[in-house]
This record gives structure tokens, sequence and C-alpha cells, in this order.
């Protein structure tokens, strides 16, 4: 034997027919005070400082490769120009 139930009801419906609290005013209040204290700290922030916190760590070591990357393009000028002094 196979039974179907069909059931039309909203969500607050069904929340309240199983004894369920109702958590959306709860959720309000917080996304509310993570949206001021996001704004609070975004307005304290100077671009430069915001640029750098969300940078991954990886990116900003690019100033410190492009410096290694001279580096060696120097050391490589310097030893060709070493070799054509002396031939």
């Amino acid at each position: 034997m196979k039974v179907n139930v069909e059931v039309t009801c909203t969500p607050e419906e069904a929340r309240a027919f199983f004894g369920l609290p109702d958590l959306k005013p709860m959720q309000d209040r917080i996304m509310g005070e993570i949206e001021e204290r996001l704004r609070a700290n975004l307005g304290a922030m100077n671009p430069e400082t915001v640029f750098k916190t969300w940078l991954p760590a990886s990116m900003q070591g690019v100033e410190q490769m492009q410096q290694m990357q001279q580096a060696f393009w120097q050391q490589l000028a310097g030893i060709a120009s070493g070799t054509a002094k002396k031939g």
C-alpha cells in the first residue's frame, strides 16, 4: 500500500506546527550588528590598510620576488660585462 500526503503551508506555519522556534528576529539583530561593525571598521581604515588587509600573504611577497629578479638580472649583467671586458 502506498500513501502520498501533500501539505501546502508557509515556512512559518511548518515551524509552528513542529514547535520549532522562530530565529528570524535574532538573525536580523545579529546581521544588523555585523553590518554596523563592518561599516565602522571600514570607515576607520585608510585605503592602503584595507588593501593590505584584503591581500593574501602570498601576494604581499610580490615585492620580494621583484627584488630577487632585479638582483638576478644585475648579477647576470655584471657577469656579461665582466666577460666582455676580458675578451
